[in-house]
């Protein structure tokens, strides 16, 4: 007979690194600054019963979020199966967990307090710079759409607290053209809302955000997101270099602001295809050369044959991009180069066309090489899909979900502090790692 000598139950209490999956919890409950919230939520309950403590509801409902439970129920499930997560939650027995109208009304006084919740966001990312220092240098920003639980919207506008009222449909359309240079359109539809969000794009964790119906324009929020990103947080703003986005946010208005001197951020920013037909537009200034809405510049010799000039940076005290000669780049032949105005190279304003010449060049390979710093919000918003249940989930409402992608958030930028804090930088993008 094969016997198994009985464990104890409690000694893994004073060993942290016995608890396994719930050490990721465990940074989250030590590292989070949450004291000022669970004061006021303590102050609120007054003489009530304290069957629940505030504390222990409050870690219990952060479980949820560290371990992507789906519901309330799925959470609840757990607390009475799993004898460590209500330790470290504050339930001393399977007796005191709380039942599921226990959190909703929880969860509805947690409601009233998103403020606080914002500022446990803003503070987080400030502690997180004063520990990177190139934390804020690169920015990137995107959209992602999060479907409500709620299948269409509701005919009955009444709100009950469980009826859908704030989402609506939001649609993107995607063009491309295929190798055989036949084009293909794709259609993405979406009821319910949408997260925008700008993240530090090297060490991808989120540093501003903004949640609205799925049909808002990426742009105007953007607008929007820069200036919110400027009260809370000015001195990232002082930091930031580049900001890059795709081509949703291609607009010349928000070029311009991000290059205004109260911001001084380079932007990049991919371009849409608005020109139709016209390949090509001359450039005001100078004679036989032209430019395509890529940013690149050619000039033509007397013969009519087209050459590409080559970049030749940017000039910052007069706002301008430098264009070399293709004969002095490379080494090239041209029968108009000793006649040729432009052997000394030319300087383009900014101003000439703002969403096409850009502080960084669209045609150069810097800008290819910061653009793909965009990459880093596609994966935070991945992580936001898998590693926080983004994907299903029972959330209807705005300020629900208004709730949820702060406590996502804040999850995930404490989680970066304990890492850096216990000296453990290679995990700082780990959300499921122990």
């Amino acid at each position: 007979m094969a016997i198994i000598p009985q464990i104890s139950l409690f000694r893994w209490e004073d060993d942290i690194e016995s608890l396994g999956d719930l050490e990721r919890l465990k940074l989250v409950l030590d590292y989070l600054p949450d004291e000022e919230l669970m004061q006021i939520l303590e102050r609120e309950r007054k003489n009530g019963r304290d069957d629940y403590p505030v504390r222990a509801m409050w870690n219990g409902f952060l479980a949820g979020v560290v371990f992507q439970h789906p519901s309330i129920a799925s959470l609840l499930r757990e607390l009475r199966r799993n004898v460590q997560l209500r330790y470290v939650c504050g339930f001393d027995h399977i007796d005191n967990v709380p039942e599921a109208y226990n959190y909703s009304r929880f969860i509805a006084n947690l409601l009233k307090h998103q403020a606080i919740l914002d500022q446990i966001f803003q503070t987080l990312v400030r502690r997180v710079m004063k520990l990177l220092p190139r934390f804020g240098k690169r920015l990137a920003m995107d959209s992602k759409y999060i479907k409500s639980f709620a299948g269409r919207a509701n005919k009955n506008k009444m709100q009950d607290g469980r009826r859908e009222t704030d989402a609506d449909l939001g649609m993107k359309k995607y063009h491309g053209v295929h190798e055989d240079g036949t084009t293909w359109e794709k259609v993405v539809k979406c009821f319910g809302f949408k997260l925008h969000l700008i993240v530090d794009a090297t060490y991808e964790l989120p540093v501003c955000y903004r949640v609205t119906a799925a049909s808002a324009s990426d742009v105007t929020e953007g607008h929007k997101l820069v200036d919110q990103l400027a009260d809370e947080q000015p001195e990232m703003i002082e930091a930031c270099k580049y900001l890059s986005a795709d081509k949703g946010y291609d607009d010349s208005k928000l070029i311009n602001k991000l290059m205004a001197p109260e911001f001084g951020i380079k932007p990049v920013i991919d371009t849409r295809q608005m020109w139709q037909d016209e390949k090509e537009r001359p450039l005001p200034g100078h004679q036989d050369v032209y430019y395509n809405e890529k940013g690149e510049v050619a000039c033509y010799d007397n013969a009519g044959v087209k050459r590409t000039m080559s970049c030749d940076g940017y000039e910052s005290s007069r706002n301008c991009l430098r264009k070399k000669c293709p004969v002095k780049a490379y080494g090239i032949k041209c029968p108009s180069y000793g006649q040729c105005p432009h052997q000394g190279g030319i300087r383009i304003p900014l101003s000439t066309n703002p969403r096409i010449f850009t502080a960084v060049d669209r045609s150069s390979y810097k800008f290819d090489r910061e653009y793909d710093f965009r990459t880093s919000v596609e994966r935070v918003n991945s992580r936001l899909d898998v590693s926080f249940g983004f994907e299903q989930h029972t959330i209807r409402g705005k300020k629900k979900m208004m709730m949820r992608s702060s406590l996502a958030l804040i999850v995930m930028l404490t989680l970066a502090i304990g890492r850096i804090e216990q000296k453990q930088e290679e995990l700082i993008r780990s959300l499921v790692k122990s």
